[in-house]
């Protein structure tokens, strides 16, 4: 139970063969009550045990969901950055990274484009609005877009438009690469002649 279900059914199932070893299997018979010591002892250690590898259960669940989300990370910011030492990386990259990023609602790309103060995705993956930093962890991002900015030594070369899905929370680790692909975009740009296009 605790490996094809959830934490909560793998305590309900450590629970339930506790209940039935006292039932079935402890004197006297067919009732919930315990007589001989020994008994109360493998009755507690079925309950401790079952708790326990309910637990483990549960933890293994999240490591494997980690490392599949960790994995799929790094291809993105290996395909994005191979894409960015191919010739022609000024004209492939904002579309690539625009399709990396739409696990959102919408993502566009703006070529020099800054107009208005929408909330701002920094390279650190915090959310700075006008009025100062968002709580992304609690809040998950602000309603409308946010703008993940395209740098290259400094100089703008254009912004993603990020929009999310209602109540998104992407965890720390997304925002951040996000701001990687975004750098990697910035340096793809920078190292060509490039000359914004209204792509």
């Amino acid at each position: 139970m605790a490996a094809l279900g959830n934490r909560l059914a793998g305590g309900l199932a450590a629970v339930g063969a506790a209940v039935w070893f006292d039932f079935f299997f402890t004197l006297p018979y067919g009732r919930f009550t315990i007589a001989r010591a020994a008994d109360i002892t493998t009755f507690v250690l079925l309950l401790v045990v079952g708790l326990a590898v309910s637990q483990l259960a549960a933890w293994a669940r999240r490591l494997k969901v980690i490392t599949i989300t960790d994995a799929r990370y790094l291809a993105q910011i290996h395909e994005t950055a191979a894409l960015a030492q191919s010739p022609r990386a000024a004209d492939l990259i904002p579309g690539h990274v625009r399709d990396q990023l739409t696990s959102l609602r919408e993502c566009r790309y703006e070529p020099g484009i800054l107009l208005g103060h929408p909330p701002r995705l920094e390279t650190d993956g915090s959310v700075r609005t006008s009025h100062g930093r968002w709580d992304t962890g609690t809040a998950g991002l602000p309603p409308g877009e946010t703008e993940l900015r395209v740098l290259s030594n400094g100089q703008y070369l254009g912004r993603f438009m990020l929009t999310p899905n209602p109540g998104s929370r992407p965890p720390l680790q997304a925002r951040l690469v996000a701001a990687t692909l975004a750098d990697l975009t910035g340096r793809a740009l920078g190292t060509d002649s490039y000359a914004p296009s209204g792509r």
